[in-house]
């Protein structure tokens, strides 16, 4: 089936040139004029046939940043090639960081434009593939398939594990992308209802009319449209473990009725004469704050009380990080062995350290997307930074890959234990809020010993001041990365030319 590519660009000729060089190619063009008209195409029936997309930044209306950010918002993942004239590289910088796979500079040469679509059709098409996969992949999981080397994930491992022994509901808490579904998997391949049905629902993408019919079922007749008797999602979980995911977007109707099926264990299909009796283990999943959704009225106060009997969090990636060395090795594995053949078999110490540098606002999702198209797209055994653009593009100019001790420096999450040889005991005045060249305090007013952070603090000033600002010698000083100090002055909101914050000292 030959690819369809969407060009996007308010000038004509333009549009013509782009057009006869994708039907040269090989490829089916389809035309839209401006950013809205883009839009209306891809929410259209014909959105569907859309490979990939050759997108203006430089637009009147809605331009090209507009049409990326709407892009996102409605969850299209198509890879997008952004357009830009001479001198536009801070554009296109922040383009790449609001998810373009690729850019060219106009006007494009038929060569770069040929191997730009090519890289983008490969990616999409694999990544169809590996959805596919993973849709067809069932089976038990258990906490032994989860990787992880954190303190704080072995945190909330521990309470999974004994969750899994009970059947209390579960509240599993966490960012979008840090894996709660993999929780509540390995919760379910751990318990007595190991190998039963895992029914899984999002409820932010149900529309607020299903909802109801979706979860509790429906009989023939019930409404318009309802041709056929639908059994419902507790029905189908019924012996095993529901997971509703996304909690807190459960309209308020809604919740009243999923309550009495949490507590009563029975259910009211739209239409029945009857209740349904069901046995489920409940495991409920949010990225929200559902007891500000209570305060705000968005939330019902006794259905909160009823799923939170149990709460676990999970982290955000960023507060993991050490897991970014094992994650990636994990997916990398996983993809070269479905994509490449086993052809890449590592990553270089610099692509490594600009991945353990970045904050993942999509955490593990995010983390194993850009492994994979990394992987697709890596032409030699090992990945390198040039695999992560996007990423690159974000992490450059705050950390310095050059430093070649950075891979290993970076494992480090806090400063060695030797880095606080000679530390004093000794008060300095109230007043003094940067301790003095030589004496950090051990102590806090009160006599205990204070934060291993606040110490940490301290220690960065006292070198960022000792040593006149010069980055690479406070990092080779304090036995730390680049990287790991840059991290850390964000971390404190330290200004890394005044070495000076808002902070005031414990």
């Amino acid at each position: 089936m030959t690819a369809r590519i969407l060009l996007v660009d308010d000038d004509p000729v333009q549009r013509r040139l782009l057009e006869a060089a994708v039907t040269r190619f090989g490829y089916a063009a389809a035309i839209a004029a401006d950013g809205e008209a883009a839009l209306a195409m891809l929410d259209g029936p014909d959105g569907k046939g859309i490979s990939a997309v050759i997108l203006d930044l430089q637009m009147p209306g809605l331009d090209g940043l507009g049409v990326l950010k709407a892009m996102a918002e409605r969850g299209l993942e198509l890879p997008v090639i952004v357009q830009t004239s001479q001198g536009g590289i801070e554009t296109v910088v922040n383009a790449m960081r609001h998810g373009a796979f690729d850019f060219v500079v106009k006007p494009a040469s038929p060569e770069r434009l040929k191997v730009a679509l090519g890289n983008a059709l490969k990616v999409e098409t694999r990544g169809d593939e590996a959805k596919r996969a993973a849709r067809r992949t069932t089976g038990t999981m258990s906490f032994a398939d989860i990787v992880t080397r954190s303190p704080a994930m072995d945190k909330a491992l521990r309470l999974a594990r004994k969750a899994a022994a009970s059947n209390i509901p579960i509240l599993i808490e966490g960012e979008s992308g840090v894996g709660k579904e993999m929780v509540a998997r390995a919760i379910q391949g751990t318990g007595d209802r190991a190998g039963k049905p895992f029914v899984t629902v999002n409820c932010g993408a149900i529309p607020e009319n299903l909802v109801e019919s979706i979860l509790f079922g429906h009989e023939k007749g019930s409404f318009t449209g309802a041709t056929e008797k639908h059994a419902g999602k507790f029905v189908e979980a019924n012996g095993g473990t529901l997971f509703l995911d996304e909690i807190g977007d459960l309209p308020l109707d809604v919740q009243v009725k999923l309550l009495r099926a949490v507590q009563e264990g029975e259910i009211d299909p739209v239409g029945g004469r009857a209740t349904v009796k069901v046995d489920i283990r409940l495991v409920s999943a949010t990225h929200r704050d559902l007891l500000q959704r209570v305060k705000d009225g968005g939330f019902r106060e006794d259905l909160f009380y009823r799923l939170n009997v149990y709460p676990i969090v999970v982290p955000p990636l960023r507060s993991r990080r050490e897991d970014i060395e094992l994650l990636t090795r994990h997916f990398l594995s996983r993809f070269s062995a479905s994509e490449t053949k086993g052809r890449v078999r590592a990553i270089s110490p610099r692509a490594l350290a600009m991945l353990e540098a970045y904050d993942w606002p999509g955490n593990i999702r995010q983390l194993e997307n850009a492994i994979f198209r990394a992987t697709v797209l890596c032409d030699g055994d090992t990945l390198t930074e040039e695999e992560f653009p996007q990423i690159r593009a974000q992490v450059e100019g705050t950390v310095d890959l050059d430093q070649e001790n950075d891979a290993d420096a970076d494992s480090r999450a806090y400063l060695e234990p030797d880095l606080f040889a000679g530390i004093a005991a000794a008060e300095p005045p109230p007043s003094q809020t940067i301790p003095a060249a030589g004496i950090l305090r051990a102590l806090d007013e009160s006599g205990e010993m204070r934060l291993l952070s606040d110490v940490e603090y301290d220690m960065i000033v006292m070198a960022i001041d000792h040593y006149s600002g010069q980055m690479s010698e406070v990092a080779r000083r304090l036995g730390i990365g680049r990287s790991t100090l840059y991290r850390k002055l964000k971390e404190y909101g330290i200004d890394p030319e005044t070495g000076r914050s808002e902070r005031i000292a414990s």
